[in-house]
């Protein structure tokens, strides 16, 4: 009997299942970087935490990972993009299973920042890649899809999180991560193709540091890197952590409740991220939209300072909260444009650190302050210590307004207009 050949998959369905495990892998990054915020009273509850722990807890991610994003760039033009995602998928494994195993606040924290290690290529690594497999033409469209795609990890750390701790404990829902996350590694072996350019002569170790001092005295890049610092700090605080606590311990919200509250604002980020996208067009400028749209996260904070909302205004907040935050894209693309082309990865990386390190900032500092405050007579963080918080992130993004506002606005549309 005879049998046909199965005829081979063409190079555009390739390359769908190819971007498909890469934005698979970075889902896994954005759900475990933001699990926190919806199981942090249970985990309280169970392992006698203190909001300081909490805080430690949630940033020793960000922590680690902005930590090793330099010498992870270097890493990956030497030995390639897959290779280095591979090896670091490993730990993010790792990090999970003994997060999901861990009896102590310890042993949490030290497997939050290995899944903070493991997950520190799984965005870098895939722009690598797109550079390396597709015509640059479409390397601003994959970017895109790559991030806007991955936001599917922060929406699964809300509701669905919420619903498969309730059924079946948080504990067995990490592991479901784990076995998760090893299911993608092994799709990308083998959709993957060999890193190109990873066997070329290598920039030596000394000059690629150069590189960064030289990256760091750019013009305008510590005003930029600071409304990095300050923006993404900003939204992982809230949606990541304390949004959770602070609608149980002030609303009297259960889990499920805060799981369906926290998916409206990151569900309302990812739609703001598509909306603020093409606003740097419209403007003719990046820090414009900028401006208005921190303007308005700091207005929206101050608001949860100054007024006692009841809990319906209180769910709503969180949707304005998700679109206004959400101009990370053209403040991302405003640092990419400071640097020359020799310049520009590291540049990128450098931003990333900010971002990342900002969030370890805020997370850590604002449990310091909600311990500093304490608890009421019933065991619940008091709203005084929640206001603390809010009106700490809004002072610090305010300022890093006023510093941004000096920074210099290199957007195209202003040499298309004078040529």
């Amino acid at each position: 009997m005879d049998f046909a050949p199965k005829p081979r998959p063409t190079r555009s369905e390739t390359a769908f299942l190819l971007i498909g495990a890469l934005v698979s892998i970075y889902a896994v990054s954005q759900f475990l970087r933001n699990s926190i915020g919806v199981i942090a009273n249970d985990l309280a509850r169970e392992l006698d935490l203190t909001a300081t722990q909490t805080g430690l807890l949630s940033s020793a991610f960000f922590f680690s990972f902005a930590a090793v994003q330099i010498p992870v760039g270097i890493l990956m033009d030497r030995y390639g993009p897959k290779r280095t995602m591979l090896a670091t998928a490993v730990l993010t494994v790792l990090g999970t299973v003994l997060f999901a195993l861990a009896p102590s606040a310890s042993l949490l924290i030290a497997a939050r920042a290995l899944m903070g290690l493991g997950c520190s290529t799984f965005f870098m690594a895939p722009l690598v890649i797109y550079a390396r497999r597709f015509p640059p033409e479409r390397f601003a469209g994959l970017t895109s899809l790559q991030m806007g795609l991955a936001n599917t990890g922060t929406l699964a750390a809300t509701a669905p999180l919420a619903a498969s701790a309730a059924a079946f404990g948080w504990r067995a829902s990490f592991l479901a991560v784990a076995v998760l996350t090893v299911a993608i590694a092994l799709m990308i072996v083998f959709l993957v193709p060999r890193d190109s350019g990873a066997d070329r002569p290598k920039e030596a170790w000394a000059a690629a540091f150069r590189g960064v001092g030289a990256a760091l005295r750019v013009p305008s890049f510590w005003p930029v890197f600071f409304m990095h610092l300050a923006t993404y700090g900003c939204f992982v605080s809230v949606i990541g952590l304390w949004g959770g606590p602070w609608l149980s311990d002030v609303h009297g919200a259960d889990l499920v409740t805060r799981g369906n509250v926290l998916l409206l604002g990151a569900t309302a980020q990812i739609c703001g991220m598509l909306l603020w996208g093409a606003m740097d067009r419209f403007w003719g400028s990046y820090k414009k939209p900028v401006l208005i749209g921190g303007t308005a996260t700091v207005l929206l904070l101050a608001i949860l300072v100054l007024v006692p909302l009841p809990q319906p205004w209180a769910t709503l907040w969180f949707v304005p909260f998700g679109l206004f935050v959400a101009y990370t894209p053209i403040l991302t693309s405003h640092g990419k444009s400071l640097f020359p082309p020799e310049l520009t990865g590291r540049g990128i990386t450098l931003m990333n650190i900010g971002t990342m390190g900002g969030a370890f900032l805020s997370q850590s500092v604002t449990g310091m302050l909600i311990d500093l405050v304490g608890r009421s007579d019933q065991g619940l963080y008091r709203p005084e210590g929640y206001r603390l918080v809010f009106g700490s992130l809004a002072a610090v993004l305010l300022l890093s307004l006023a510093f941004y506002a000096r920074a210099i606005d290199p957007h195209p549309s202003r040499y298309a207009t004078k040529s």
